[in-house]
């Protein structure tokens, strides 16, 4: 493991301590130590924590640049403010789209940050709809209209829209995933989506079927070295909230039919040594051999694979998502070569057509064609000796 893995680590277990005291409430230590405050603003709005981070840093004082401390004070201002106007922005979007009769699906929402019990802490999470291609575009006019303006295009799925309030959203017109049983697999989730009161084309996700998608949103990420500390700790506070009410066999057996059971147990119990305390989770969830949690602990804090990744279904995922990102690249490489050879193709037609002109274009500079069109080629051979004529003189 490389110098700057380990300094990403050692970072990112700072930021994970802070989480899990504010989530615990436990007492906030003070931060001591030489702290390159500018990378651990970049390194903690990264993994969208740095509205937390602020609360760790009051009574640092002037210990802090002025230009870092306002910044991450700035990221709490956002959440404090977030949470009071979100829910309304949310139901604008829900009520125009259920009054427009387009039919859509709540895969996220912002009510997330009703979990948090400062809900100042929550990150500016984006509504998330499942549109379908039918309506998308329609969906994105409305959205135009309304003052969002694209801020990231999820390349053959969809995009993420931002209002000047700050509210952002994402609509999907395929399912961000690129493997065909990922996407299979979250339809089937998808089909289930109940109708969610008091509208009549909008769906959310049961509570089951919300987890199973973010647990598999998770992995998905953490295979792609891209799962980010605030979704570990959404998804523990939602498993803490609700689970007397999730139905753990079908929650294995959705799990199974992703092929992420093992690896799914990992970072549930991952999330509790983060943010909470392991003996909270039912034995069968615990952790057993330790060392398989700390490759997953510095790869996720990392963002590289700094150890050798020891669980099969991480692996198989990956080789399968690497394999159709591969695929994507081939095709996207032949449509750019096939597109350079027409390009080439039809600059040399048109050299062509210029260097032997049709009959009728002929016949009006060499009239003699009209009674003898049998001379076109001698005509062009004139008209072509002409012009190297002109050329030369």
């Amino acid at each position: 493991m490389n110098q700057g893995a380990n300094r990403l680590i050692l970072e990112g277990r700072f930021l994970v301590n802070i989480a899990g005291a504010i989530i615990r409430q436990d007492a906030l230590r003070p931060v001591r130590g030489n702290i390159d405050w500018e990378r651990m603003f970049r390194f903690a709005d990264y993994h969208r924590v740095a509205n937390m981070v602020y609360l760790a840093m009051l009574g640092k004082g002037d210990n802090i640049p002025e230009r870092w401390r306002d910044l991450f004070f700035d990221r709490y201002v956002q959440g404090l403010l977030y949470k009071d106007s979100c829910e309304t922005a949310e139901q604008e979007i829900l009520t125009l789209l259920d009054v427009s009769g387009i039919p859509c699906t709540v895969l996220e929402s912002s009510r997330i940050h009703n979990l948090y019990q400062i809900q100042e802490m929550a990150y500016r999470n984006p509504l998330k709809l499942w549109i379908g291609k039918d309506n998308y575009s329609l969906v994105k006019g409305y959205m135009v209209d309304q003052g969002y303006v694209t801020t990231f295009t999820y390349k053959g799925f969809g995009e993420r829209m931002k209002h000047s309030s700050g509210f952002q959203l994402e609509i999907y017109y395929e399912l961000p995933f690129h493997t065909k049983f990922y996407k299979k697999n979250m339809m089937q989730i998808l089909n289930y989506a109940y109708v969610r009161e008091p509208y009549k084309h909008v769906r959310a996700l049961s509570v089951d079927k919300q987890f199973v998608w973010m647990m598999a949103q998770c992995v998905y990420h953490y295979v792609l070295d891209e799962l980010r500390i605030r979704e570990v700790l959404d998804l523990y506070l939602y498993y803490k909230t609700w689970h007397e009410q999730i139905n753990m066999e079908y929650i294995k057996k959705a799990w199974d039919s992703f092929r992420i059971d093992e690896i799914a147990s990992m970072l549930l119990a991952l999330s509790y040594m983060w943010f909470g305390s392991v003996e909270e989770l039912a034995p069968d969830q615990r952790a057993e051999d330790m060392s398989t949690y700390d490759v997953m602990e510095n790869r996720i804090l990392s963002r590289v694979p700094t150890g050798r990744e020891t669980n099969q279904q991480a692996i198989a995922l990956e080789k399968g998502i690497r394999r159709e990102l591969d695929k994507e690249t081939r095709k996207e490489r032949y449509q750019r070569q096939k597109e350079q050879w027409k390009e080439k193709w039809d600059g040399f037609a048109r050299h062509v057509t210029w260097m032997f002109p049709g009959y009728k274009y002929m016949r009006t500079m060499y009239p003699v064609l009209e009674y003898i069109p049998i001379l076109l080629p001698a005509f062009w051979l004139v008209r072509l000796l002409r012009f190297l004529i002109g050329r030369i003189a």
